[in-house]
């Protein structure tokens, strides 16, 4: 690909300026790798899923080293929209003609587990990250609004799922005042929080539970072999096992996976606050998605500002002037907001497969590997690393489960992938434009 992802848009070993940074908690920085060293497992990537990964590891015993190129959350983990969603990415009836009803029924109970796994983390090691219940999907025509009520009704009967509520036009206008949307659904059963803070805190549950962290240690090289090496500017790591917890900023460590999983740029505006005018935004303290092929998703935070994240991106290198880009979607949403200004404005990059669905893979007999959550990540993500962590110490199910998810490899290669993404992004928007 010619960039390196870790450092083509972000300066080494700092957070993005982000309103999530701006409002994170203190963890004190953790020391690069010096030296040579052993450990039973070797995590890479310290985002959602490397950290889940170590700290379930850790809990059940396991000596393990994670190593972070940048900052624990650094990557998407700490600057995506905080949305913690119902499911898979792909919808229950997508899944069911995709892989039968059985399988898609296993895929639904561990999507729930994911966001209660969420949750029992929040709870158990008490972290303060402004977790709140809902998430509403927003129809921008009468068919998308007619597909999200059909959907919230298969939920209701088929899987028994009662925490969604189908709304028309001016309910959901009580709750989203928004002239382009025709109505939605709210999910009770989903909810959001402050990505970063949750990284931190999942961090900081890790040290205590005796993960070696090094940060700003990127690894270059991986033998495969028992045990696995992997060598960094600063030392090496001998391990029995190896989890591959990348997504986006993999680069060329593994091959197989760099054919299913590729690695996009989605921005993210926060505005001043709000103050009494939040209400002309969100009635109720909830996150929403929109319709839309390329997603509009907000929220507002803590202090009232709305985060609205958006705006197509072809190209790994963030646009010059990420405010303006988000700003354009912000205000076909919210065309009150047109002379809102804009407090901070941040890019990260995510990574999608071609189905839409994350890609779990044993790549070498003691190495696993999760990524590609195709924007449904903090629970998805979250769930891989302790199900790679159950699969290290012997039980495989929920592992397999979602192993079994088929990922094709995207055509033509890395070569290949970003001009197709780009003509496929381009048509799709343009029919988002024009209504079809």
């Amino acid at each position: 690909m010619g960039l390196n992802l870790l450092y083509s848009n972000d300066k080494s070993g700092a957070y993005p300026q982000s309103w999530y940074a701006a409002t994170a908690h203190e963890l004190p920085p953790f020391p690069a790798l010096d030296g040579d060293t052993r450990a039973d497992v070797c995590v890479v990537g310290a985002g959602f899923t490397g950290l889940s990964a170590a700290l379930h590891l850790a809990e059940a015993g396991f000596d393990v080293v994670l190593l972070e190129a940048q900052r624990v959350g650094f990557g998407a983990s700490g600057r995506n929209g905080g949305q913690l969603g119902s499911g898979q990415r792909v919808e229950q009836d997508g899944l069911e003609s995709l892989v039968g009803q059985a399988e898609a029924r296993k895929l639904w109970d561990l999507g729930q587990e994911a966001k209660d796994l969420v949750k029992a983390l929040v709870a158990r090691h008490r972290i303060d990250c402004d977790l709140k219940p809902g998430v509403a999907w927003a129809g921008s025509s009468k068919g998308d609004v007619t597909h999200l009520h059909d959907y919230a009704h298969l939920l209701q009967d088929r899987y028994g799922y009662d925490q969604i509520e189908a709304l028309d036009a001016e309910a959901f206008h009580a709750l989203c005042p928004s002239p382009d949307y025709r109505g939605g659904v709210v999910d009770w059963g989903a909810g959001h929080l402050h990505p970063l803070n949750f990284s931190l805190e999942l961090a900081r549950a890790a040290r205590d539970a005796g993960v070696r962290i090094h940060e700003r240690t990127e690894v270059m090289q991986i033998d495969e072999g028992r045990p696995a090496r992997l060598t960094c500017a600063s030392g090496t790591v001998s391990a029995d096992h190896v989890i591959l917890a990348c997504n986006g900023y993999l680069g060329g460590l593994n091959r197989k996976v760099a054919a299913r999983v590729m690695p996009i740029n989605n921005f993210i505006a926060a505005t001043e606050p709000l103050g009494e005018d939040a209400a002309k935004v969100l009635s109720k303290d909830i996150a929403v998605a929109d319709s839309r092929f390329v997603v509009n998703y907000f929220r507002l935070s803590a202090d009232k500002r709305l985060l609205f994240g958006g705006g197509e991106s072809y190209g790994y290198r963030f646009p010059a002037d990420i405010a303006a880009k988000v700003r354009k979607p912000m205000c076909e949403i919210y065309p009150h907001l047109r002379d809102i200004k804009i407090d901070y404005a941040w890019g990260g990059t995510l990574a999608i497969t071609m189905k839409r669905l994350p890609y779990l893979a044993r790549v070498a007999p003691n190495i696993l590997s999760a990524s590609g959550y195709s924007g449904h990540g903090l629970g998805t993500a979250t769930q891989a690393g302790q199900l790679m962590a159950r699969a290290i110490q012997g039980e495989t199910q929920g592992f397999d489960t979602m192993a079994r998810l088929p990922n094709t490899p995207f055509p033509g290669g890395p070569a290949l992938r970003n001009p197709l993404l780009v003509l496929a992004m381009t048509w799709f928007s343009l029919r988002d434009r024009l209504g079809v």
